[in-house]
């Protein structure tokens, strides 16, 4: 929840301080911000299954060239990205469709963000590594003072010196910097795990992290830019339907959290049970979160449903913004009910390393179902945000569909071992 709440705090001071224009251009930019951060956070998940696979052979002396070998990598991710955002920020925000009125704002909020990249990409290293240690807490920990760095620099920033759409993104930044600087402290004070300086290379493990995170990583990002896509589609319908929608999206975030938190807490869990030998407690552990988020899920579809226009109130005072908000929600909110089936198998199979097979289906899903019916819906004369909401809940049910498949045929060919 911290961490929805961490990044619905600009909407929120931009959309009550801010301007229409600082609204969607946040909107927009938050969309390419999303796609740096879900693919690193993915590649992450590498470092995450390998960690706790170490764990559960007892080969803990293979953790430490892990962690050091994958901080040489992601330093050079790092710095790829910051020449991309820095430098192409406005053909970015073109490229997005971004409305005219919001172009400007856009390529500055892209253009912040990507001066802090160093800091978001070793935020989500380090929360990955706390996470497959077993450590779920700490980076609960860090998003809770990144949410109040944040928070309190949007008031600031935005509220009091009117810097609109760039004092967003600077609060941002600053945020994510105080929290690493947090959990590096956190990590030496703990001494959770001995590194030394010969462990700063590339090796044999931090290779095999990124096997297999690469793809995760990939189908993460070809998903990321269907979704920048589907952000573009919505532009092209006006500035209000481009606030909307992102007021939306912050919403939806708030209620993808179980469903997210139990797919990635799922895959160290899983992974940790499949090296002790122990697959039953692994097949427990799936149908336990399928149940959980399945009742969770229910919950929100109700308030997404029926209250959504009390929900995108709360971002926003425009009128026109609220109702183009409620109408994507009204499409989405199956969403939120099968989501929970799907991610849960998608943690199951994380945690065997079947991570070729999750690239496999989110592709499929991404490329077949949920974009080219999004286009098609926002082409038509009668183009609204409801039936381009629709799109997401009909491919994850035909994603469940190819899961349930390929887990019976896993079974199967285990069985006959």
């Amino acid at each position: 929840m911290l961490q929805a709440a961490y990044g619905a705090v600009d909407l929120l001071v931009v959309g009550r301080f801010g301007t229409t224009s600082g609204l969607s251009a946040v909107s927009t930019g938050s969309q390419v911000l999303n796609l740096v951060t879900f693919v690193i956070t993915q590649f992450a998940m590498g470092i995450t299954v390998l960690i706790a696979r170490y764990i559960g052979e007892n080969k803990k002396q293979h953790i430490g060239p892990l962690i050091g070998g994958s901080t040489i990598i992601y330093a050079i991710i790092s710095v790829v990205l910051f020449v991309i955002m820095i430098g192409f920020s406005r053909q970015i925000a073109v490229l997005m469709q971004a409305p005219q009125e919001a172009v400007d704002l856009t390529s500055v909020y892209v253009r912040i963000c990507g001066g802090g990249i160093f800091f978001i990409v070793a935020y989500n290293l380090l929360a990955a590594i706390f996470r497959g240690l077993g450590d779920s807490k700490s980076p609960l920990i860090f998003v809770a003072v990144a949410c109040v760095v944040n928070i309190v620099g949007d008031l600031v920033l935005v509220a009091g010196f009117k810097m609109d759409a760039a004092g967003a993104a600077i609060a941002t930044v600053a945020a994510q910097a105080v929290s690493v600087g947090f959990a590096i402290v956190l990590l030496v004070k703990k001494q959770l795990v001995k590194i030394t300086g010969d462990d700063f290379k590339v090796n044999e493990h931090c290779v095999r992290a990124l096997k297999v995170g690469a793809p995760l990583a990939l189908q993460e990002c070809l998903t990321q830019i269907s979704f920048l896509a589907l952000c573009a589609f919505v532009n092209r319908l006006g500035l209000t339907a481009s606030s909307g929608y992102g007021v939306a999206c912050k919403i939806v975030n708030f209620a993808m959290l179980v469903p997210s938190s139990l797919m990635q807490s799922m895959a160290s869990f899983v992974s940790q049970n499949v090296g002790a030998g122990k697959e039953k407690r692994a097949k427990k552990a799936m149908f336990t979160g399928m149940g959980v988020g399945l009742v969770v899920g229910c919950v929100v579809f109700s308030f997404v449903m029926f209250k959504g226009d009390l929900l995108t109130g709360i971002f926003t005072t425009d009128a026109a913004v609220v109702q183009n908000g409620y109408d994507y929600l009204k499409g989405f909110a199956l969403e939120t009910i099968v989501t929970a089936v799907l991610f849960s198998m998608v943690g199951y199979f994380n945690g065997h390393d079947k991570t070729v097979w999750v690239m496999v289906q989110g592709l499929v899903q991404t490329l077949l179902v949920r974009l080219p019916l999004a286009y098609y819906m926002s082409i038509q004369p009668d183009a609204s945000l409801t039936k381009i909401g629709f799109a997401a809940p009909e491919a994850t049910i035909f994603g469940i569909v190819l899961n349930v498949i390929f887990y019976l045929w896993m079974n199967r060919k285990r069985n006959n071992l």
